[in-house]
């Protein structure tokens, strides 16, 4: 039985700042809607939307998660991160056969990836 996933949220000290981060750098369009809460739309094409919110109750937060975005320059896309305040934490690095990755950490340190398909 298939189980896609279909959200993500990233939980968040400050929604406004973290979400204005990823819409510089991959170009999402992010809709503030009540309730402190921001949703994603990454594009479609087969991909997934999420949201971004502050949690009603102070840290530590349940869990985190590390996702990975397509992009067709990985190089370029780590010069935004770092552009728009992030920091790449793993380099471009292999998947022999697949394509390569690089991992970055948001301006809160949330770790996120960058995955370029080998074409």
């Amino acid at each position: 039985m298939d189980r896609p996933v279909v959200h993500f949220e990233l939980m968040s000290r400050d929604p406004a700042k973290v979400s204005a981060f990823y819409e510089k750098i991959f170009d999402w369009k992010v809709s503030p809607i009540p309730g402190d809460y921001r949703l994603f739309d990454t594009g479609g094409n087969g991909g997934m939307n999420g949201g971004i919110l502050k949690p009603p109750h102070s840290e530590p937060w349940p869990g985190n998660m590390t996702l990975y975005i397509d992009v067709d320059d990985l190089a370029a896309y780590r010069k935004k991160v770092v552009e728009a305040g992030g920091t790449i934490q793993i380099e471009k690095q292999e998947v022999p056969g697949m394509g390569w990755f690089s991992l970055f950490t948001d301006p809160e340190g949330r770790m996120m990836g960058l995955w370029q398909m080998k074409r």
